[in-house]
């Protein structure tokens, strides 16, 4: 009797364990949130629906989150994956090893911009990397960002060699918001993310153009555009190249997606993104 009841527990257990492996995440099975700056949160989803298109027993949420407020949910395990654009410095990659107990593998995937903005009545026409640098250090506040703890303000004090404290600047809150926000203040300039401009073909993004007009930056005599050459040479002073984080330590949902948008297929929704692949793919065609 009693080998009977041993029996019948281990048979119970072992039945339990199978159905519990059915709710664990697979890379082609399950629910992911996906935490990321507003700025570029339009090719997040864009990746997000072509993996589900490819596996449809996935569910993606793209939350928006400030890039300093989702790493931090990343190291209190509130999150799984995140997207970044600037460095982290020695003690956040210290921090991310020591609380998440991975190795620090950021996995790259587009080149993106930070772009300055004039309405398109302006009669600007260039930007230079003095006007930014005394501008952003003048009480005057001519340069409006989407707030702070954005991935925009960081990545330019990051350019500046600044920290984002000692910045003088304006808030509007959302980059599609300083858009439609800059004719009230014609003397000023927005400073959003590229993504919120690069889709082609989007509805939302050719109404944003019709509104206003990038400048491009001058360096050392010579002006850059944020245009594929600017993004893909980095000639573009304010380049940026965005990664995922995650704290998955296995090959689950969060490193199945990491890998999808680092493939081909990724890296050609990144491009109709109006950005920059990281991972360049050689085409061959076969001539008959």
């Amino acid at each position: 009797m009693k080998i009977k009841f041993l029996l019948l527990s281990f048979i119970f257990i072992i039945l339990g364990c199978h159905k519990e492996d059915k709710n664990v995440p697979t890379y082609n099975k399950g629910n992911l949130t996906i935490l990321t700056d507003e700025s570029f949160k339009s090719v997040t989803e864009a990746l997000s629906e072509g993996y589900m298109i490819n596996y449809p027993e996935t569910h993606f949420k793209v939350q928006t989150k400030k890039e300093d407020l989702g790493f931090l949910d990343l190291l209190n395990n509130k999150a799984r994956i995140v997207v970044m654009s600037r460095s982290l410095s020695k003690g956040e990659i210290k921090a991310y090893e020591e609380k998440v107990n991975l190795k620090y593998l950021p996995a790259r995937f587009a080149a993106d911009a930070v772009v300055f903005v004039v309405p398109k009545s302006s009669a600007k026409t260039k930007i230079t990397m003095e006007e930014i640098t005394n501008g952003l250090n003048s009480d005057d506040k001519n340069f409006i960002f989407d707030g702070t703890n954005s991935s925009n303000l960081n990545f330019v004090a990051e350019k500046l060699k600044k920290q984002p404290r000692d910045l003088k600047f304006s808030i509007i809150s959302g980059n599609q918001n300083i858009i439609e926000q800059l004719n009230k203040y014609p003397d000023k300039i927005g400073v959003i993310g590229l993504n919120t401009l690069s889709r082609p073909y989007d509805k939302t993004s050719e109404k944003l153009r019709e509104i206003v007009k990038i400048l491009p930056v001058e360096n050392k005599g010579k002006a850059y555009f944020p245009d594929s050459e600017g993004l893909r040479e980095m000639n573009y002073p304010f380049t940026r190249v965005l990664y995922f984080l995650t704290s998955e330590g296995n090959f689950s949902i969060a490193n199945g997606f990491i890998r999808f948008s680092c493939t081909q297929l990724g890296q050609m929704i990144v491009q109709k993104e109006g950005l920059q692949p990281y991972n360049l793919y050689r085409r061959e065609v076969q001539m008959r």
